[in-house]
């Protein structure tokens, strides 16, 4: 049940997918008596579509979600195991195509491939099953599999998770699988915009991992004031952003997760 609300509050939470709605209800309610409520929904809707995809709303929002954890620091020494979660392949492409369709957070398959070759004795998890509400669209860990045993990873290094269909989902069942011991070290590698709300649900699960963020959207904070060229890259990266913040809000507001935005 949880799986399906967040979802559908997912979905709702997006900007575009609001926004455009609003403008939509105003089309339909042209044909009625209610035509200034219709044209000013329209106006609205079309305003917020322009300020959400040109201005620079979007880095605003994402940039303190990418700043909350640095680069991880190696001189610590190597870690016993790395955690990959999902997020960076699409599934259904990859079934059709009959190749791995990385999408543009690849850089998660990439910095873990590199990390292997690093680390010759980490073990690594992928997490990663179907998170279709309908339609199954295959899990996203076995193409994942394939395409790090393809960059060079031995397959016995390799355990994947397929059964998460969230990010709490991911940490419970990451931990199960790889069943830490004390003293042990994990990397976790996500996009540094999506490691916050992972962070938070992993100590929330009892597996004390090491944040190791990677697929910057920013430069950093000298995008807080840089505008978007493209309508549609301004609305992705604010739709990127809210999602983010509203899951971090929910889980923390369902008890999902001790603190609202944790840090190191």
């Amino acid at each position: 049940m949880f799986f399906t609300l967040s979802k559908l509050l997912g979905f709702f939470a997006l900007p575009s997918n609001a926004l455009i709605s609003i403008g939509l209800v105003g089309l339909m309610l042209l044909c009625t008596r209610y035509t200034r409520l219709a044209s000013w929904l329209v106006v609205t809707s079309l305003v917020l579509i322009a300020v959400a995809g040109l201005s620079p709303l979007g880095n605003a929002l994402i940039l303190p979600l990418e700043q909350r954890f640095p680069p991880w620091d190696s001189s610590r020494g190597a870690p016993e195991g790395i955690v990959l979660l999902g997020g960076m392949i699409t599934p259904d492409v990859s079934s059709a195509r009959g190749a791995v369709a990385l999408n543009e957070a690849a850089e998660r398959i990439t910095a873990t491939a590199e990390l292997a070759r690093r680390y010759p004795d980490a073990r690594i998890i992928i997490t990663g099953g179907s998170s279709a509400l309908i339609f199954d669209e295959g899990t996203e860990a076995v193409f994942a599999v394939q395409q790090l045993e393809a960059l060079g990873v031995a397959h016995e290094r390799i355990t994947a998770e397929e059964q998460s269909r969230n990010t709490i989902e991911n940490a419970v069942f990451s931990r199960l699988v790889a069943n830490p011991k004390p003293g042990e070290r994990w990397l976790l590698v996500t996009s540094a915009f999506h490691m916050p709300r992972a962070m938070a649900v992993f100590r929330a699960a009892g597996f004390p991992v090491e944040a190791y963020p990677v697929d910057w959207r920013t430069r950093g904070p000298v995008d807080m004031m840089q505008p978007f060229v493209s309508l549609s890259d301004g609305l992705r990266r604010t739709d990127t952003a809210v999602h983010e913040w509203v899951g971090l809000f929910a889980y923390w507001l369902t008890g999902k997760t001790a603190t609202l935005f944790p840090a190191p």
